[in-house]
C-alpha cells in the first residue's frame, strides 16, 4: 500500500451465521486459487513451446548496448629493472674503478670480470673528474653499471643468467643554432649572463677567437658590444650544453673585429678566420693563461713592491689563483726549467727569430717538462704560484726580442699563415652563409631594444 493513499470500505454488520458461511466460502476459494493458477501457467508454457511468437508490426526499439563483460586486456609487464640498491657515484680526481668499488664495498671480482669483456676495459678505465657512474648492487654483488663514455654513447653492463653482458647505446645529439647580443656596462661576464650566454662561450670568445687582437684584461670598455652565433646541444629534446662558436664579432673602442669558424670538407682546415681569410691566430698568445685580470702592467719605472725601489717591471703580472694553468705562448723549445733568483720557479721558451718568453713565480712545473723539449702553443707548461720574490699568487710573463724586453700587450705579433688558395672558394661560400646569420642576429637584437 502506498503511503498517503485512501481506501473506501463498505462496512455492514453481519450475523454469526453469515460469518460462518463467509468463512467457509473463503476457505474453499483459498484451496482453488493455487490449482487454477497452476493450470493456467502449464497451459501457457505448452502453448509457448508449440506456437511461434507472433510477429508484431510495432517497430523494434533498439536498447542501449550493455558494457562488455569480457575480461579487460592485460598489459604486458615491463622488463624488470635490476634488483638492488642504486648508487650514483661522481668521479673525483685520482679516482679509479678499483678504488670506487672498494669504497662502496662492492665485489672486486665482479669488476675483474667486467674489465675482461671485449671492448670494455678502455671505456671503463678512462675516468674524468665529474663523470657519473651509476651502479646497482645486491649485497655488494654488482647487478648493473652505466656510464656515459662520450656525448653520444653510453656503456651499460648488466648481470644475466649467463654472466655479465656489455652494450654501447647510441644517444645522438641534436645541434641547434642560437645567437646572442650584448653590451658591456660593467664587465664582460655580467653582459654575457644578461644575454643568456654561458661562461664557456665567453671564454672561447676571449681566449680562442679574439684573444690575439684584444686584451680582455685591460682593453674592455663600457659600451663595447658583442654578437655571437653558436651551437646548442640537445639530447631527447633536453638542453645538455653549448657547442662551438660559429661566428662572432666584438666591437672594442669603436673597432669591430669579426671571425667565423671554418672546417674544410676534408677536415684538414679547422680554425677561426677573419672574413678576408686571415687566421685569427698569431704565432703568440697575448696572455699565456685564460682570461683573467692584470695585477701589474709593463712599466719601466715601477716601484718594486718588496724592495721599495724604482725598478723596471719588464713584463706583465697576471693575478690568478694558485694552480691556474700556464700555457706556452707559442711553439718553441724549453730553454730553461728550474729556479732562478727572484723569479722563483721559472720556465723560459725559445721560439726562433730571436724571440723568447719567460714565465715566473710558478707553484710547480708541468709533469715531465724538461730542457730541450719541443712544445706547441697552448701546451700546459706549469701552474700559477708565488715562488720567489712575490707578494701573492700570480704569473710574471716576459716577451723578449733578441734579449730586449717588449710589452707583451702591445708588441706586434707575427701573423699565422692565412687560409690557403686550395680552400679559399670553399671558405668564401661558408663565410657568406654564416655572416648572413650573424647579421640577422644583430638586426634582431637591435630591433628588440626598446626606444627611449
Amino acid at each position: 500500500m502506498q503511503r498517503g493513499s485512501k481506501i473506501a470500505f463498505d462496512y455492514k454488520p453481519s450475523s454469526a451465521k453469515s460469518r460462518s458461511a463467509v468463512h467457509a466460502r473463503w476457505f474453499a476459494s483459498g484451496l482453488l486459487v493455487p490449482l487454477i493458477g497452476g493450470f493456467i501457467v502449464h497451459t501457457l508454457i505448452e502453448r509457448e513451446a508449440v506456437s511461434p511468437a507472433p510477429v508484431s508490426d510495432t517497430p523494434l526499439v533498439s536498447l542501449p548496448e550493455l558494457p562488455s563483460l569480457a575480461p579487460p586486456t592485460v598489459e604486458p609487464e615491463p622488463i624488470p629493472k635490476p634488483l638492488g640498491d642504486t648508487v650514483e657515484f661522481v668521479v673525483r680526481r685520482n679516482d679509479t674503478l678499483d678504488r670506487i668499488f672498494r669504497q662502496l664495498q662492492l665485489n672486486v671480482a665482479d669488476l675483474a670480470i667486467i674489465r675482461d669483456l671485449p671492448g670494455v676495459r678502455e671505456s671503463l678505465d678512462r675516468l674524468r673528474p665529474g663523470d657519473t657512474i651509476t651502479l646497482v648492487h645486491d649485497g655488494g654483488l654488482l647487478q648493473a653499471l652505466t656510464r656515459r663514455i662520450s656525448e653520444t654513447e653510453v656503456l651499460t653492463v648488466t648481470r644475466g643468467e649467463e654472466g655479465f653482458a656489455a652494450e654501447v647505446l647510441a644517444t645522438p645529439l641534436e645541434i641547434r643554432e642560437a645567437h646572442a647580443h650584448g653590451t658591456i656596462e660593467s664587465s664582460l661576464f655580467v653582459a654575457a649572463r644578461a644575454a643568456g650566454v654561458s661562461p664557456e662561450i665567453i671564454l672561447a670568445l676571449a681566449n680562442d677567437i679574439f684573444g690575439w687582437d684584444i686584451d680582455f684584461a685591460l682593453d674592455i670598455r663600457s659600451g663595447d658590444q658583442f654578437s655571437i652565433v653558436y651551437e646548442q646541444k640537445f639530447r631527447d629534446g633536453e638542453y645538455v650544453g653549448d657547442g662551438r662558436v660559429l661566428a662572432a664579432d666584438f666591437t672594442n673602442s669603436g673597432v669591430t673585429h669579426r671571425a667565423i669558424y671554418f672546417e674544410s670538407g676534408d677536415k684538414v682546415v679547422a680554425d677561426y678566420f677573419a672574413p678576408d681569410g686571415r687566421s685569427m691566430r698569431r704565432q703568440f698568445l697575448r696572455a699565456p693563461l685564460d682570461f683573467t685580470r692584470i695585477s701589474s702592467n709593463f712599466n719601466p719605472r715601477r716601484r718594486h713592491p718588496i724592495l721599495n725601489t724604482i725598478r723596471a717591471h719588464k713584463g706583465v703580472d697576471y693575478a690568478a689563483a694558485t694552480g691556474t694553468v700556464i700555457k706556452a705562448a707559442g711553439d718553441g723549445r724549453v730553454d730553461f726549467v728550474g729556479t732562478k733568483g727572484g723569479y722563483g720557479r721559472v720556465v723560459i721558451l725559445e721560439h726562433g727569430a730571436g724571440i723568447s718568453t719567460l714565465y715566473g713565480h710558478m707553484s710547480r712545473f708541468a709533469k715531465g717538462l724538461r730542457r730541450g723539449q719541443r712544445v706547441k702553443q697552448g701546451t700546459t707548461i706549469g701552474y700559477v704560484g708565488s715562488s720567489g720574490a712575490a707578494t701573492g699568487p700570480h704569473l710574471h710573463y716576459e716577451y723578449r726580442v733578441h734579449g730586449a724586453h717588449k710589452n707583451p700587450r702591445t708588441v706586434p705579433l707575427p701573423d699565422a699563415a692565412p687560409i690557403s688558395d686550395a680552400y679559399r672558394a670553399e671558405f668564401q661560400t661558408r663565410a657568406r652563409h654564416i655572416l648572413a646569420h650573424l647579421d640577422r642576429a644583430q638586426d634582431s637584437a637591435v630591433a628588440a631594444v626598446p626606444s627611449k
